[in-house]
């Protein structure tokens, strides 16, 4: 089962894919599996960044076995101790026990708490901002990265050909399918959706502290990103920075409209599609329409980083917010997406209450814009909803 994949002289993926998994953390649908990545240094030490899921144990361990022969394993470093990275260490370990395992105060924190019986006595190396290690020509700086996303985050650069190994940041949904570069594919039309939906339900809180580590990051001179998960980065390095710097300062990468409507009988469809259609005849070209009932809310919040502005469309459902609405403005919510235009349609048949309510929860942040004209479809769309909503038209076209 072995698998060699040199991506420089000396450097190696030893990670694998899993296929079979259908919701990553048992909560967002994956619909092309996910790679879980690490990587191996052989040259006159040996040094390995991260393992891997229980899930693909087998492959991790045959990989590592393939490469290094008889030679031992001088480092482990642990960039993050979630455990679908930090699994094997374990298993690394009882192969491996003369290997020293770098982390910070806070990894070892953790790998207390995972593995409180593993004995490293005298196998540790603690690193903290700005500390090096240095083997052969090579030399590792360590860039404390915390909540990026987990308190005790860090990613490690490799001064010698620019190897920046940046943890969970810059990950990636999807197997790996041969192509360990995302140059080798069409990133657009292969990653970015996939990039983007990842950043945004993991890490998309914590812009703040992704901006801070930008900073850190700043001066270095990257030539090569190795994630945790999904392809590596070798060419374009600028053009995916520039999308996680959007991301992370909440910016939209489109001026577009995505609409969002829950719809019980067809009522509220069918308000979406004349809203979408006005849209187009107003000359705005990115229009996209969701069924928040079909759609996974991961996907739908991953399209609200993507665009400026939100139309939703909701029933009222038992005094409340129609639930598949709710649970997307939560999550949304919950991700910390600022600086967006919003455009609320409610329905009714009787004490149409949903407006109100979804308004009420957006204005807790107060960046978010809300388009003058407020829609009430009463049953069924009839003139004056048609007219209505031809006006909330031409004020999202004003808005972008």
């Amino acid at each position: 089962m072995h698998n060699e994949r040199k991506l420089i002289d000396g450097l190696y993926y030893v990670g694998a894919s899993d296929r079979r998994l259908t919701k990553f953390e048992n909560l967002l649908p994956l619909e092309r599996g996910v790679s879980y990545n690490s990587y191996l240094f052989i040259e006159e030490k040996t040094c390995l960044f991260d393992t891997v899921d229980i899930s693909v144990t087998r492959q991790f361990l045959d990989n590592i076995d393939f490469l290094l022969k008889d030679r031992k394993l001088d480092y482990l470093v642990i960039s993050h101790m979630e455990p679908d990275h930090c699994y094997n260490i374990r298993e690394v370990l009882l192969r491996h026990p003369e290997t020293v395992v770098v982390g910070n105060a806070k990894t070892f924190s953790f790998l207390k708490q995972f593995f409180p019986d593993l004995d490293l006595e005298g196998h540790t190396l603690v690193v903290k901002e700005g500390d090096t290690l240095a083997f052969g020509k090579r030399v590792f700086h360590f860039v404390m990265t915390p909540m990026v996303h987990w308190p005790e985050v860090m990613m490690t650069y490799e001064e010698k050909d620019g190897l920046l190994f940046s943890a969970d940041a810059f990950g990636t949904f999807k197997s790996l399918d041969g192509n360990m570069f995302a140059d080798q594919v069409d990133y657009d039309r292969d990653w970015l959706d996939e990039s983007r939906r990842y950043y945004t339900n993991i890490v998309g809180k914590y812009g703040m502290q992704v901006q801070m580590a930008f900073k850190k990051l700043s001066s270095l001179n990257i030539k090569m990103i190795l994630p945790l998960h999904g392809p590596v980065y070798r060419n374009d390095i600028a053009y995916i920075l520039d999308k996680y710097q959007k991301w992370s300062t909440y910016e939209p990468e489109k001026k577009g409209v995505i609409i969002i409507y829950g719809s019980m009988y067809g009522d509220n469809e069918n308000a979406a599609e004349i809203l979408a259609s006005s849209l187009s005849e107003d000359g705005v070209m990115d229009i996209r329409v969701y069924d928040a009932s079909m759609v996974d809310p991961s996907f739908l919040v991953s399209e609200s980083f993507r665009v400026s502005n939100i139309v939703l469309i909701a029933p009222t459902y038992n005094m409340t917010i129609y639930p598949a609405i709710d649970v997307y403005l939560d999550d949304m919510l919950r991700m910390g997406l600022k600086n967006r235009t919003f455009s609320l349609i409610q329905n009714g048949s009787w004490c149409p209450a949903s407006l109100g309510l979804m308004k009420k929860k957006l204005s807790l942040t107060p960046s978010f814009k809300f388009t003058a004209t407020e829609v009430t479809v009463s049953s069924s769309v009839n003139e004056k909803t048609r007219e209505d909503l031809k006006k909330v038209a031409k004020e999202i076209v004003q808005s972008l």
